[in-house]
């Protein structure tokens, strides 16, 4: 195994505790690593994220479920217009996408490339929200959840998930509380909850797009669970602001490596 294989497969179980600390950031993670460390292509890359995050989403939201803090409404107010977007975008629109995306006689740009540069644009607009200090804790409302709000909110989050394998955690967590009224812990465990049945669709309807080599992916999938597991864990000794707030420049900095490898060092 190779020193790249052996950062990719350690890499894979910070992917998990990321989750399980701050209810998203999974894939910001997931699909660099699939790409840069372990060789990937990225199109196949952005399906194997969405089993991984998928599985490890749900293992994470069934410890939520076992505490109570997890709002099945806001959940499916959320969920069920973002599945008809995930499904739509994974059948139709990737296909779709012509590979060269644009060509001149001096500018190519492959699909792969294209995807990688969109997703590192999320990236960037993902550390930003993890960056600014919110303070959206509210108090807890449930009753006046805005369906028609979250049902839009839903449909951008899965067009995401659809085109490069991002579960969305970044949106849907602001989303939950601003909307929905949630407390940031409930908003946390719902938002697992609606990113793993998200990416789980979005993996089902890719699988036609590509050739799943299920050994590496169980064993990738494995160590993340094992990853979530001990973040679910550490949240009893790990402020979640401030953890969220240095993963946000974290995550900063791989969308500026991210394009700037792509568009500079070809």
């Amino acid at each position: 195994m190779s020193s790249h294989e052996i950062l990719g497969f350690t890499a894979s179980i910070l992917i998990g505790i990321t989750l399980g600390l701050i209810g998203g950031g999974g894939s910001i993670l997931t699909l660099p690593v699939l790409v840069y460390l372990l060789g990937i292509n990225p199109t196949v890359s952005t399906t194997y994220s969405l089993f991984v995050v998928g599985t490890t989403s749900l293992v994470g939201a069934v410890r939520y479920m076992q505490q109570r803090l997890v709002n099945y409404r806001a959940a499916l107010a959320f969920s069920l217009p973002s599945f008809a977007a995930i499904y739509l975008t994974r059948t139709y629109l990737v296909p779709a996408i012509p590979d060269p995306v644009f060509s001149t006689p001096a500018f190519y740009l492959s699909k792969n490339v294209a995807i990688m540069v969109v997703f590192a644009l999320v990236m960037l607009a993902a550390s930003g929200s993890m960056i600014r200090d919110h303070r959206i804790e509210t108090d807890a409302d449930q009753n006046r959840i805005s369906p028609n709000l979250l049902a839009t909110e839903g449909v951008l989050v899965g067009i995401l998930t659809g085109v490069v394998g991002a579960g969305g955690g970044f949106l849907i967590i602001p989303s939950l509380v601003l909307l929905a009224r949630l407390p940031i812990k409930m908003a946390v465990g719902t938002s697992l909850l609606i990113i793993a049945a998200n990416s789980l669709i979005g993996f089902l309807s890719g699988l036609s797009l590509t050739t799943i080599d299920w050994r590496f992916l169980l064993v990738f999938t494995a160590l993340s669970i094992l990853g979530i597991l001990l973040g679910t864990y550490l949240t009893r000794f790990v402020s979640g602001p401030k953890l969220k707030k240095a993963f946000g420049w974290f995550v900063l900095a791989m969308g500026v490596y991210i394009i700037v490898k792509e568009t500079f060092l070809q």
